[in-house]
C-alpha cells in the first residue's frame, strides 16, 4: 500500500492549524509558568540550597521543568485530537478515508509532538533569562525531547481514544502522571532521599526519563543513562503494541 502523505499531511495541518490560532496563548502559559516557578522555588528553595550535584539549583530545575510541560502539552494535544472527531461523530469518515491506521497515528502524533517540543524549546528560552543553563550532550538532549515527546503523545493518543468524555481526558494527567512527575525527580536529586524513599523512587517510571533528559545538561543523573534509554524506549514501544491493537479491535473506535 502507497504511503499517503496528501492525507498525513491533510491531517498534521489541520492539527497545527488549531494550535496556531491560538498561538499566543499556547506560548505565553509555558513563558509565565516557566517565570513562576523560578520566582517561587528560587526565592523559596534557591537560597537555602545553592548546588544539587555541583550545578547551582536554578538551572538544576530546568529539565525538569521542561519535561513536566513536555508530558502534559504531549498527553493534551493527542488526547483532544483524536477525541474531538469521536465526539462529533466525524472519526467514522477518517476511518472510511484511504489513509492507513499508521498513518492516522503519524499525523495525530507528529501534530501533538511537534507542539510539545516546540512549548518545551520556549521554556528552555525562558529559563535562560533567569540562569545560565548548560547543555553538555546537545543531540542527546534533542533526542530525549523529541522521543519522549512523541512516546507521551502516543499515550495521550490511547487517553484519547479510552476517554468516553472531555472530563476523563483530564484523569490520568492530573492523578497519575503529574504526581509521578513531582515525585520523580523534577525539583530534586532522588540522592537526596532516605535509602528506603530512594528505592521505592526507583519504581516511578519518570524517575528515568527526567533523569536521563537531566544527564543530556549536566552529566548527571540518578540512574544510569542506558537505563533512562532503554525504559523511554520501552514506553514507547508499549504504546505502540496498545496502539496497534486498538486499531486491530476497534476499541472504542468503531462501537
Amino acid at each position: 500500500m502507497r504511503f499517503n502523505r496528501h492525507g498525513v499531511w491533510a491531517i498534521y495541518h489541520f492539527e497545527l492549524a488549531r494550535f496556531r490560532r491560538t498561538l499566543w496563548q499556547s506560548l505565553m502559559t509555558p513563558v509565565i509558568t516557566t517565570s513562576l516557578y523560578f520566582i517561587v522555588f528560587g526565592a523559596a528553595i534557591g537560597s537555602r540550597m545553592s548546588e544539587v550535584n555541583g550545578v547551582p539549583y536554578g538551572a538544576f530545575i530546568v529539565p525538569g521543568l521542561i519535561m513536566l510541560s513536555l508530558f502534559t502539552e504531549s498527553i493534551f494535544n493527542a488526547s483532544f485530537g483524536i477525541h474531538f472527531p469521536k465526539f462529533t461523530g466525524t472519526i467514522y469518515e477518517l476511518l472510511s478515508a484511504p489513509v492507513s491506521p499508521a498513518e492516522i497515528v503519524l499525523a495525530y502524533v507528529g501534530a501533538a509532538a511537534t507542539k510539545s517540543v516546540m512549548i518545551g524549546s520556549v521554556i528552555l528560552l525562558t529559563a535562560n533569562f533567569f540562569v545560565p543553563v548548560q547543555i553538555l550532550h546537545p543531540f542527546w538532549m534533542l533526542a530525549f525531547l523529541v522521543l519522549t515527546a512523541v512516546t507521551f503523545s502516543l499515550f495521550g493518543f490511547i487517553i484519547g481514544i479510552w476517554a468516553k468524555g472531555f472530563e476523563q481526558l483530564q484523569v490520568i494527567p492530573m492523578l497519575i502522571v503529574t504526581p509521578l512527575t513531582f515525585l520523580g525527580g523534577a525539583f530534586y536529586s532522588i540522592d537526596m532521599l532516605p535509602p528506603a524513599w530512594r528505592s521505592f523512587s526507583l519504581f516511578n517510571p519518570i524517575v528515568y526519563l527526567i533523569s536521563g533528559f537531566r544527564w543530556s545538561f549536566y552529566g548527571e543523573s540518578d540512574v544510569g543513562i542506558g537505563i533512562s534509554l532503554l525504559a523511554t524506549l520501552g514506553f514507547f514501544g508499549l504504546c505502540l503494541l496498545v496502539v496497534g491493537w486498538i486499531f486491530k479491535t476497534g476499541y472504542r473506535l468503531k462501537n
